[in-house]
């Protein structure tokens, strides 16, 4: 694994735009626009290298998978604050229907230096985005610049499969529906939407989409409806699960889940289990299952335990995104209790390459590993502020 740098192409911005990635730019705090889309540099790995890796992913989702069957079985969705009871039987019933319920994607963070073994960060297996540039404009500039070159990027391929053999278990005679957040104004979560909605055209379904925010409920009928006002049989969201069992509508989609079995009358995917996954207390709960792995690091729920006084830990939020609410604490730091439940894993500073920080997002489709996108970051967490670098195989 090395950085090596490069001179972008005239005119990338425009290049990639026109490729999907319409957020190229990220507005820093001090409202200076600087690249997210960085081809200044690239990542370059060796095939063994990515082999492994693949392997590292198939394993650890595995792991993921029977670390949530641990969970519903003993009956700790609490430790992931799954606490109303009509949530966590509607979680625990997705899982034990999982076969069922069409599932998609999912996104490892991982840390790896190219030496040591790559370590398990955390699964986003819910809403996971950075899947535009992992899947297109990174394998377009690849081609462009390293013409015969390889990637570790079978992401498209993948994700039209994906729907292809999962079509039956799609609700017939209706559309399904792609849905984002409007609240979104950088255009990343439309663009992530658009690109699966696109992929599952190519798959053959027939799609239509709207935003979360117009998604409407017919008292009447008792059912979702689109902006069209027709029943909305099954929806892609990307709205995590803990604002959709939340927000004002929550009675609704609890009372009209489609959980498989031919129950309820609206489809939501990702399924709900995804919150199994997408729980930063998984983390804690693999640490438990299978201590020791050599691609996790250790955690806990209760508090950092002896990390604080060997390599120091980071706590997590269980539910934070992009770095929110990460705080970093080292070796001899005073345990001070979150005033939100967390999850304390050992810290283990991001490599940093010409002084860059970086983290691999390891793409998972339908079980399967399909890709790699790379960020970097100034400081120790990886935040709204990363930037994404394109990488090839020797």
């Amino acid at each position: 694994m090395q950085r090596r740098t490069i001179e972008p192409r005239p005119g990338w911005q425009q290049t990639v735009e026109a490729q999907g990635l319409v957020y190229p730019l990220t507005r820093q705090a001090d409202g200076t626009l600087t690249p997210y889309w960085d081809e200044s540099a690239y990542y370059e790995f060796g095939l063994p290298e990515i082999e492994a890796l693949e392997d590292v992913v198939a394993e650890l989702h595995r792991m993921c998978l029977t670390a949530a069957e641990h969970i519903v079985t003993t009956g700790r969705l609490a430790d992931l604050g799954i606490t109303d009871p009509r949530v966590a039987e509607a979680v625990a019933e997705a899982w034990r229907r999982r076969d069922e319920l069409p599932s998609v994607y999912g996104r490892f963070d991982l840390r790896y230096d190219g030496t040591g073994p790559a370590k398990m960060l955390e699964y986003n297996a819910d809403t996971p985005t950075s899947l535009v540039e992992a899947a297109s404009p990174q394998w377009f500039w690849m081609e462009e610049r390293f013409p015969g070159a390889d990637q570790w990027n079978s992401l498209h391929e993948r994700l039209v499969d994906a729907w292809r053999k999962q079509a039956t278990l799609l609700p017939p005679g209706s559309p399904l529906h792609f849905a984002h957040s409007s609240a979104d104004e950088l255009g990343e979560d439309l663009m992530t939407v658009a690109y699966l909605k696109e992929t599952a055209e190519q798959a053959g379904l027939e799609t239509d989409w709207l935003s979360v925010e117009e998604i409407g409920w017919d008292p009447l009928s008792e059912r979702f409806v689109d902006n069209r006002l027709r029943f909305i049989r099954s929806c892609f969201k990307l709205y995590p699960w803990e604002w959709l069992t939340s927000d004002r509508f929550a009675g609704h989609v609890l009372d009209t889940l489609d959980n498989g079995g031919g129950t309820g009358t609206t489809l939501w995917i990702e399924p709900a289990w995804k919150m199994l996954l997408s729980n930063k207390a998984l983390l804690a709960i693999l640490w438990e299952l299978f201590p020791g792995h050599p691609n996790l690091l250790p955690a806990y729920l209760d508090g950092p335990r002896e990390l604080a006084r060997t390599m120091g830990w980071v706590a997590k939020p269980l539910l934070g995104r992009e770095g929110e609410g990460v705080t970093v604490h080292p070796r001899g730091s005073a345990f001070v209790p979150a005033e939100e439940p967390c999850c304390y894993q050992e810290l283990a500073p991001l490599p940093a390459f010409d002084g860059n920080h970086v983290v691999l997002g390891a793409w998972v489709v339908r079980d399967e590993p399909a890709g790699l996108g790379i960020r970097e970051s100034s400081g120790l967490i990886t935040d709204e502020y990363a930037r994404f670098l394109p990488h090839v195989i020797r």
